[in-house]
Order: C-alpha cells, then structure tokens, then sequence
C-alpha cells in the first residue's frame, strides 16, 4: 500500500484546475472556443485528481 495520503493528487488537482480556469476565461476573453474548451477539460481533470485524493484519504481513515 501506498503512503500517499491523497495530499499529491489533491495539490496536482488544484494546480490543474487553476491552469483550466486561466485558459477558460483567455479563450473566453478573446474569442477563441478551442481554448475554452481546453479550460473546461483541464477543469473537469483537476476535479478528477482533487476526488482521488479525498478518496485516498477517506480509504487511509
């Protein structure tokens, strides 16, 4: 078993859905759908990672 506790997926989600939240709003900003697309995907991957983590750490309780 792992040691992680969940705190490694929680940050790399974290990260993720800032960069997703950042791209978003430029493509919004400057009319360009690809980019917003590419924000709302990174958001919905940083969602993935923040749910592994809680998962991991409410597993470890």
């Amino acid at each position: 078993m792992s040691k992680d506790n969940g705190m490694k997926d929680k940050l790399k989600g974290a990260a993720k859905k800032a960069e997703g939240e950042v791209k978003e709003k430029t493509g919004r900003a400057t009319d360009n759908p690809d980019m917003q697309r590419d924000g709302l995907k990174d958001k919905g991957e940083g969602k993935v990672h923040e749910t592994v983590g809680e998962a991991k750490d409410d597993h470890r309780r």
